[in-house]
This record gives structure tokens, sequence and C-alpha cells, in this order.
């Protein structure tokens, strides 16, 4: 799966360019033309990272910063803030209010793009790792195996994908609708019990040889992974 980006930015033309750049390096682009919008956006699906210009319509991106810095889901997201503002205090209110980073316009591009992995590092470790292991449990992106200590396991696309969402972010819980939305898309409509399915194939795969089930149920609110020993 790969990295989701929400941009927010009201400039068409630097809009189009970080759509571009960052769909060429293989991260999922999210585009909100306001701070309203992307507000309902990141509600909707927790973005990895968020570039989000200053000055728009609607919120700033100050005010943007601010209440995502006040949920739950985003009060860890990177952000950086791109703006035309370049006086020192304009970039410390906006490391006040949220933003991890900050970068002028114009802007390199290049730069931007490695300001961001290296915050991504940072912030979720897994999230550009080609191999990702949590105790026995070990999944390979690039040639797509799971192994279970020595054991290699079979899992259906659906299931790969619940298996790679779910241990970049050991412990933490996703709801059916979250779950819909990250791994089988915002615009493909299945029912949210499709999502206990996949999960009942899951749990059986990776019970291989009696071992301790990874995958929590936590009632009225969907299901976590706890990573096992």
């Amino acid at each position: 799966m790969k990295p989701y980006v929400l941009v927010i930015e009201d400039e068409d033309a630097i809009l189009t360019l970080l759509e571009y750049n960052f769909q060429k390096e293989g991260y999922d682009v999210g585009l909100a033309t306001d701070g309203e919008m992307g507000l309902i956006m990141a509600a909707e699906r927790t973005p990895d990272f968020i570039i989000c210009d200053w000055m728009m319509p609607k919120l700033s991106g100050v005010e943007v910063c601010r209440r995502l810095r006040r949920k739950d889901e985003t009060r860890a997201t990177p952000i950086i803030m791109l703006t035309a503002r370049s006086e020192e205090t304009d970039k410390i209110t906006g490391l006040d209010f949220g933003a991890d980073d900050y970068m002028v316009k114009p802007f390199s591009m290049p730069e931007l793009l490695a300001r961001v992995r290296a915050l991504l590092r940072r912030a979720s470790p897994t999230l550009l790792e080609d191999v990702i292991r949590h105790g026995s449990l070990e999944i390979d992106l690039k040639s797509v195996r799971v192994k279970r200590g020595e054991k290699e396991l079979h899992l259906g696309p659906t299931e790969f994908r619940l298996l790679e969402h779910f241990m970049r972010s050991p412990g933490r819980v996703f709801s059916r609708e979250q779950l819909l939305d990250t791994v089988w898309g915002r615009d493909i409509y299945v029912e949210s019990r499709t999502v206990d399915v996949h999960i009942g194939r899951l749990r059986k795969a990776l019970k291989v040889n009696g071992e301790a089930d990874p995958i929590r149920t936590v009632r009225s609110a969907g299901y976590a992974f706890e990573p096992p020993l």
C-alpha cells in the first residue's frame, strides 16, 4: 500500500505540480483546495503526511494545523507548511501551531520530497520499508510473501493488503469504514460486513500451528493488530 499524502492548496498550478511529483514517487495523493475541505478529507481517511498552504480560502493553514493537532487521528501526522511568507516570525507561528517543517514558495521539489521522506521515516519507520517484522510475523512487500516463524503463509490479495495496513500501525484501532477506505478504496462500494469476512480469512491464515490470533476485535470500534511474540 502506498503512503497517503493529503495536499491542501488553493493554487491550481502548485496543486498539479505536487500531485504529479508525489504520484511519480509512488505516493497516493489526496487533493483539497481549501482548509475546510482539507479537514473533511483528513477525517474521512487519515493521511500519512500533509502538505498545507498557509493562505487559503475559508480556513488558513495555521488554523488547519491547530485543528488537526487537536484530533487523536492526526495529532502526530507530519505536516509541512508551504507559504510565500518568509519572515522568521511567520515560520515560528507555523511551527508553534503544529507544523513539523516550513518551506517558502517558490520551493525546490526535490528538497520537498527529501523532507517528506525524512519526516515519514521518523514518524512511521515502517512506512517506506519493503519488509515489516513484528515478533514472529514478517511481510515482504516486494516479493508479496508472508511468514510466521519459518512457515510461509498463503494470503489472498485483500488479506495481504489488510495485514500490511495493520502491521504499519500496530495497536491502533481501525473502524470498518476506515479499513474499507484504505484497503478497498473510497471509489469502490462494498458492504462494511465484507471487512469481517476478510478479517476472518486473515485470522485463519495467521493462526498457523495453533499460534495466537494477532487481530483483536474492539467492540463497537473495529479491529487492531497486536504484534505477536
